[in-house]
């Protein structure tokens, strides 16, 4: 078997490694577990959906995500990690707030969105190339109504 056939054996500690180098925003430690020519879905149908193809892409979206929700976007893992030979699945809690929330008129779900959604990676050569969420039951609704688009004053368009 040549070298370039070789797969490595995705463990827990790769998938954190994969998260806590996107937490960073360093493109150096993202690209070391992120590849270049991955893709991503987001699912739904609101301004993040769709597919993002490549990781400049992908790390755009996640500058999206942060901007969008005044970088209070959180993503908590509720669960232990799953992992087979090419892929690795989690659940996380997601909490955020829309830029410029303010709690006492904040209206749930347009301001505050907490959800939980499995990801699925799939890996090559220890990296990342394909990823998804999964978001199920209301909490689709919420989704998007979350990210839906918001006037100059913050009102629901």
């Amino acid at each position: 078997m040549s070298e370039a056939a070789v797969s490595t054996q995705v463990t827990p500690e790769m998938v954190r490694g994969a998260y806590d180098a996107l937490m960073t925003g360093d493109m150096d430690q993202i690209s070391e577990y992120w590849a270049e020519d991955m893709v991503w879905l987001v699912p739904g149908h609101n301004v993040l959906s769709g597919m993002y193809r490549g990781r400049d892409a992908f790390v755009a979206f996640m500058g999206q995500v942060g901007a969008l929700s005044g970088n209070s976007f959180n993503m908590t893992r509720t669960t232990p990690i799953c992992i087979g030979e090419d892929y690795s699945a989690d659940i996380t809690r997601n909490v955020g707030y829309r830029a410029g929330y303010d709690e006492s008129t904040g209206e749930k779900p347009y301001t505050m969105l907490d959800i939980d959604v499995v990801h699925v990676l799939r890996w090559r050569d220890g990296k990342v190339i394909e990823g998804r969420g999964a978001i199920f039951g209301d909490s689709t609704t919420e989704y998007d109504q979350f990210w839906s688009p918001r006037g100059e004053d913050g009102e629901r368009i």
